[in-house]
């Protein structure tokens, strides 16, 4: 219907209509509306009775012109009205929320920044903007980035919150004007909520009281040109003299090709350099480094690429982590069911680790054992750990050659316990008497394993396969199997390590799994698993499929001084304990933190 019309019919326009409420001023409309029904039936059988005598259609179509003409009189007896609310000209609050976080000290293509663009527009005194809401609301400044106050006259905002906390903000306001008529929020800010706080449930708040919320943004929705590090992604916890990988998400507009340097800060120091390339058409791209923790203590790193001369925003080109260095001995419990090489160089390897302590249990006949490494002579003197108690007192489990059969249930259920709850480390060995060879198919270690088992063939002796090692891309980038200290020189040194050989042909891992390290075998066949890890539970599980990584120090053509296999052992039971927590931690909510914050402690 046009509107014309429709305000010829209705006497307003329909945008009155929407705004506001129909009501009907009738003192009694329920008895009105009876005694319409009551006459609506006297009519309707009336009109039956004469069906015969005049025809059922000229019957229905005088009933439905009654009908009609009864319900429009029933309708103006209702005595319809439309409500609208007002404004009472000072009688009602508005409440001006202004953005006091550090991006609104940013100025766009005027000389003016964003902050001053909204103090000019909203507290200015020459504002005409204000003046037009002053002659009809009574103002009530707040200032909120990530906590809200009012706003001083006296104390203009600082644009320095590091935070924007719409959710908290709105909240606030509207608990600090419970019960004043508040017309509505006018929120001036420049940006998207960054804060925990959800939205939802102060808007629903607000949309129940019928209280509206008006944006006004400032500044520009996307930088022309302009280099940010929007996120470093680090361990919160690493051994000293570990290798440790971070990634840096980096976000470009404008500079497509453009190579930048990415520098690394330990503590004011430089660390590291990485040249970085932004490829043409790619916003985003993903830069790994790795870095080494010497010093123990918390160490601050800072991430930043210098501002180009052209570039709009500076503030963001830099990002600061902390990560915790600690110092003190792993406790790593190894488990072989018979003797074999792998134990002396394993032990070895790690010997001179001041921060690793490789507590060795060998089964050398039935219910004889030899123990290496233990604090105390009670120590695992009845065998494997039979108790949580016992075997949770470690950070890290190795299992090496074992069967399955060996562990009673519950020895398995309290291992698959100490990944999923105890959050510990647990490494396989690949072995004749590992993995599926082994009969852990369809126990409670099944399930934690990273690979998937095959079906092993009963009384078959296993088949030894050669292979030929060789780091998957993201071997490469991880940073307990680099073996030497540059990209280049690693590969070079994996491509020249002699091959291995493994009694357990896995050729899946599990969805999640990352697998870092593969084996060709040198008969031709399909490639294998050879290092592969997931998280489960708490923990993480490495699966290790060869059962003679000593041949890479004491093959010929390994020279005597070579320093791989050592160099990957240590690596390797680091990274097996890296994440390991406390057995008693205590946690914040949030990793990060600004000066002021207020979070829960678990």
């Amino acid at each position: 219907m046009p509107e014309s019309l429709f305000t010829f019919l209705f006497k307003y326009r329909p945008v009155v209509f929407e705004r506001g409420r129909l009501v009907f001023e009738t003192a009694r409309p329920v008895v009105l509306l009876l005694a319409a029904l009551a006459v609506a039936l006297v009519l309707g059988t009336i009109y039956l009775r004469q069906r015969a005598r005049v025809g059922g259609s000229t019957v229905a179509v005088l009933t439905a012109i009654r009908t009609l003409i009864l319900a429009l009189v029933v309708l103006a007896l209702l005595r319809p009205a439309l409500t609208i609310s007002t404004v009472v000209p000072g009688e009602n609050f508005l409440a001006v929320l202004i953005d006091d976080s550090r991006s609104m000290r940013l100025a766009d293509d005027e000389a003016v920044t964003r902050g001053a663009q909204a103090l000019e527009g909203f507290t200015s005194g020459s504002s005409e903007l204000l003046a037009g809401l002053l002659d009809r609301f009574t103002i009530r400044h707040y200032r909120f980035s990530d906590i809200t106050t009012r706003l001083d006259p006296s104390h203009p905002p600082t644009f320095d919150g590091r935070a924007t906390d719409i959710g908290a903000a709105l909240d606030y306001v509207r608990q600090d004007l419970t019960g004043v008529p508040l017309a509505g929020l006018v929120l001036v800010t420049d940006g998207a909520d960054n804060a925990d706080s959800a939205l939802t449930d102060p808007l629903l708040q607000l949309t129940s009281r019928g209280i509206p919320v008006y944006t006004v943004g400032l500044g520009e929705e996307s930088f022309r040109r302009d280099i940010e590090v929007t996120r470093v992604e680090a361990p919160a916890r690493v051994l000293r003299g570990s290798a440790f990988a971070v990634d840096v998400m980096l976000q470009q507009h404008g500079y497509d090709g453009r190579t930048v340097t990415l520098i690394v800060e330990e503590e004011g120091t430089i660390a590291a350099t990485k040249t970085v390339e932004f490829r043409r058409g790619q916003a985003g791209t993903t830069v790994r480094v790795n870095l080494t923790a010497e010093t123990p203590g918390p160490r601050g790193y800072r991430f930043y690429i210098e501002p180009l001369a052209d570039e709009r925003v500076r503030e963001n080109n830099a990002r600061n982590i902390l990560v915790s260095v600690a110092d003190g001995r792993e406790k790593i419990l190894y488990f072989e069911g018979e003797p074999r090489w792998e134990v002396k160089f394993l032990r070895k390897a790690v010997r001179d680790d001041e921060n690793i302590q490789l507590v060795v249990l060998q089964r050398t006949a039935e219910n004889k054992y030899l123990r290496l490494g233990v604090d105390d002579a009670l120590e695992l003197t009845r065998g494997f750990p039979t108790t949580r108690e016992e075997l949770f007192a470690y950070r890290g489990l190795i299992l090496g050659s074992v069967e399955a059969s060996y562990f009673s249930h519950n020895q398995l259920q309290i291992i698959e316990e100490f990944v999923s709850q105890r959050g510990g480390g647990l490494l396989f060995l690949g072995g004749r008497e590992s993995f599926a060879e082994g009969g852990y198919a369809g126990t409670p270690l099944e399930t934690v394993l990273p690979v998937v088992l095959q079906d092993a063939v009963p009384d078959e002796p296993a088949s030894l396969a050669e292979i030929q090692v060789s780091p998957t891309p993201n071997g490469m980038a991880h940073a307990a199997i680099q073996l030497a200290a540059t990209l280049e020189a690693s590969t070079e040194r994996w491509n020249n390590l002699p091959p291995l050989t493994t009694p357990n042909p896995i050729h899946r891992v599990k969805p999640g799994a990352t697998v870092l390290l593969t084996g060709a075998p040198l008969n031709g066949d399909d490639e294998l698993v050879v290092l592969a890890s997931h998280h489960y539970g708490r923990g993480r599980v490495i699966a290790f499929t060869p059962q003679d990584s000593w041949l890479w120090q004491m093959h010929a053509d390994v020279p005597l001084e070579d320093m791989t296999h050592e160099r990957l052992w240590r690596q390797m039971t680091r990274w097996l304990v890296s994440t390991v927590p406390e057995r008693v931690a205590v946690e914040t909510s949030k990793n990060r933190l600004s000066p002021g914050d207020r979070k829960s402690v678990v």
